[in-house]
């Protein structure tokens, strides 16, 4: 695996680290009595938070060209195909060029 799927595999277990705290946080502060939960619960979320900050940091120290956001996006243009490409095709499921469909 390359350095830039782990990292985007480490991202996204954070963000699910950090999605499933919060549905707890939610849980822990509906049915506590205690503030001693609360208090546990705001640990984890504080290491959580250092954990994304973490990862944040490594993917900024990563070589260049290692980590990339998302693909390279590629421009099709607005212009007609030459249609010269096409005369060695047969047009498969579109019917002979002399006759029309049903």
């Amino acid at each position: 695996m390359a350095l830039q799927d782990d990292l985007t595999a480490v991202q996204r277990c954070v963000d699910d680290l950090v999605r499933t705290v919060g549905k707890l946080e939610q849980q822990v502060g509906e049915g506590s009595r205690s503030g001693l939960a609360g208090l546990d619960v705001r640990r984890v979320r504080t290491d959580a938070d250092h954990l994304r900050e973490s990862v944040a940091l490594l993917r900024a120290a990563a070589p260049p060209g290692a980590v990339r956001e998302r693909p390279d996006l590629v421009t099709i243009p607005d212009t007609p195909y030459d249609s010269s490409l096409w005369t060695d095709s047969d047009d498969e499921g579109l019917g002979a060029s002399d006759r029309h469909a049903p």
